[in-house]
C-alpha cells in the first residue's frame, strides 16, 4: 500500500496506473475508521482496479463551536486497517497542503438541497463538504467514489453536484453499518459515555418503529412524524434537532409518504451530535 501525503506523491503514484488504463476507485473519509469506513473500500474493490482512500478532517465543514479540534484522529491505527483491508493507496494531506493558498475563494453552492435538514442547523457545513470533494475529485480524477448512505443528505448532494456539472464520476452509496445492537457506526461514538450510548440507541429504535407502522399501512405524514417524535421521547438524553420524513431527491416532505422515503434524524446525546436515517420499504 502508498501513502502519500502531497499532491506530487499523490500525481506519481496514480500516474501509471491512470496510464495502464486502470479503474481508480476513491473512497474519501476524515479518518479514525471503522467497519462502515471499511466496508466502503470493499464495495470500491469490487469495481476498480485501485482503491484510494482520502484522510483529511476538513476545516471547511465544522462551523463556529463544531467539534473541529475535538475530532477524533489516528493515522498509523487507520493506515494498519486500510492495509488490512487492501487499500492500494492511502492520500493524507495536512490543511497546508490541501489549501496551499489558505481556504478557496471559489467555493460549491449546495443551493436549497443543502439548506434542508441539517443544513438548517450547520450553516456552510455542505458548501464545506462539496468543496473538498470537488477538490478531491480533480486531484485524484477517479472513475468512481464511494460513500457512506448514512450522511444521507450529503450523498445526495454530492449525487446532485456530479450530474449538475458533469464531473463524470461515478458516485455510489454504500448502505448504513451498524453494531449489533443497532447504533449507527461513526467516529463521533467514541465520545459517548455508556449512558449516552445506551439512549443513542433511541434513534435507530425509533426509525424502526416508523418502519414497521408504515409496513403496517400507515401513510400519513403528520401521524408517522409524531409516533417518531413519541418514540424519541423516551430517551430523555436525545435532544432532537429535527425528525423529518423526505422525499429521496428531492429532501422534501412527502404527503403521503411513498415507499422509497427517507425518515432522517438528528440529535444531541450529551456533547455529541448523532445523524441516522431509514428509507422506508412498503
Amino acid at each position: 500500500m502508498i501513502a502519500a501525503a502531497t499532491g506530487r506523491g499523490l500525481r506519481e503514484a496514480l500516474d501509471p496506473p491512470r496510464r495502464q488504463g486502470r479503474r481508480i476507485g476513491l473512497v474519501p473519509t476524515m479518518g479514525y475508521l471503522h467497519e462502515g469506513h471499511l466496508s466502503l473500500v470493499d464495495l470500491a474493490r469490487k469495481e476498480a482496479d485501485l482503491v484510494a482512500v482520502s484522510i483529511f478532517v476538513n476545516p471547511l465543514q465544522f462551523g463556529p463551536g463544531e467539534d473541529l479540534a475535538r475530532y477524533p484522529r489516528d493515522l498509523d491505527r487507520d493506515l494498519s486497517l486500510l492495509r488490512e483491508r487492501g487499500a492500494d493507496l492511502v492520500f493524507h494531506p495536512g490543511v497546508q497542503e490541501m489549501y496551499p493558498h489558505g481556504f478557496p475563494e471559489v467555493t460549491v453552492d449546495p443551493g436549497a438541497l443543502g439548506q434542508r435538514l441539517c443544513g438548517r442547523f450547520r450553516l456552510g457545513h455542505f458548501r464545506g463538504v462539496l468543496t473538498v470533494v470537488a477538490r478531491l475529485f480533480g486531484l485524484f480524477r477517479p472513475h468512481m467514489a464511494v460513500f457512506g448512505r448514512k450522511d444521507y443528505q450529503q450523498g445526495a448532494l454530492i449525487r446532485r453536484m456530479v450530474g449538475d456539472l458533469e464531473m463524470g464520476v461515478d458516485v455510489r452509496l454504500g448502505p448504513v453499518v451498524r453494531e449489533g445492537d443497532g447504533l449507527a457506526m461513526s467516529s463521533r461514538n467514541v465520545f459517548l459515555s455508556p449512558e449516552e450510548r445506551s439512549q443513542a440507541l433511541g434513534l435507530h429504535r425509533s426509525l424502526s418503529r416508523v418502519q414497521a407502522s408504515f409496513r403496517e399501512g400507515e401513510r400519513w405524514l403528520h401521524r408517522l412524524q409524531e409516533l417518531l417524535a413519541r418514540e424519541l421521547e423516551e430517551y430523555p438524553l436525545l435532544k432532537l434537532q429535527y425528525g423529518e420524513i423526505v422525499d429521496a431527491e428531492s429532501l422534501e416532505p412527502v404527503d403521503p409518504v411513498r415507499p422509497g422515503a427517507v425518515v432522517a434524524v438528528a440529535a444531541h446525546c450529551g456533547g455529541t451530535r448523532l445523524i441516522d436515517n431509514l428509507v422506508l420499504e412498503g
